[in-house]
């Protein structure tokens, strides 16, 4: 496993080989089903936080034959350091799914593909204040109208247990 720290400060970890996707989708039935997903956590790192942003495509084989996952972990500063207005954190969440979307999108035509939001649009969360621009931009640039919670389970379940994954590998390096 590699770990790369760019010229911005950004950590990227166990990166997704866009290739080794598009190959395997390659192969697959057009009954086979793609969920793209990203999630977010912020992470205080001595006097600085920072945001793990994890990003999975969960490609469900024929629809009911189990799921292979792949998925990769970045961490970004996160310039909101109160936590108080994580609308830019959400929204990169957002950005980050349209561009995964984007660099396989010519090898899931014809297949049902969704793109998950961990967004909830219940008010009483903080994460309603960008729904509406989050499903807004998803489909403008991908022309798919994207799910949020409680039904957008790759961004929600699928990225929280990879970022665990990832981020116990990363404790241990």
């Amino acid at each position: 496993m590699s770990y790369t720290l760019t010229g911005s400060g950004t950590i990227i970890s166990m990166r997704i080989n866009i290739q080794n996707v598009r190959d395997f989708l390659s192969v697959q039935s057009s009954d086979t089903k793609i969920y793209i997903g990203v999630d977010s956590t912020r992470i205080n790192s001595g006097e600085k936080w920072f945001a793990d942003y994890t990003a999975v495509i969960v490609v469900h084989i024929d629809g009911k034959h189990g799921c292979k996952i792949f998925g990769e972990t970045t961490r970004e500063l996160d310039f909101d350091q109160s936590g108080e207005k994580p609308q830019l954190r959400l929204m990169n969440e957002v950005y980050k799914v349209a561009e995964l979307y984007l660099k396989i999108v010519d090898v899931i035509e014809g297949r049902i593909v969704e793109i998950h939001l961990d967004l909830n649009p219940d008010p009483s969360f903080m994460s309603q204040s960008v729904v509406q621009q989050a499903i807004g931009y998803i489909r403008g640039v991908c022309n798919v109208s994207p799910r949020v919670k409680p039904d957008a389970f790759a961004a929600s379940c699928a990225a929280d247990r990879y970022r665990g994954f990832a981020q116990s590998t990363l404790e241990a390096a």
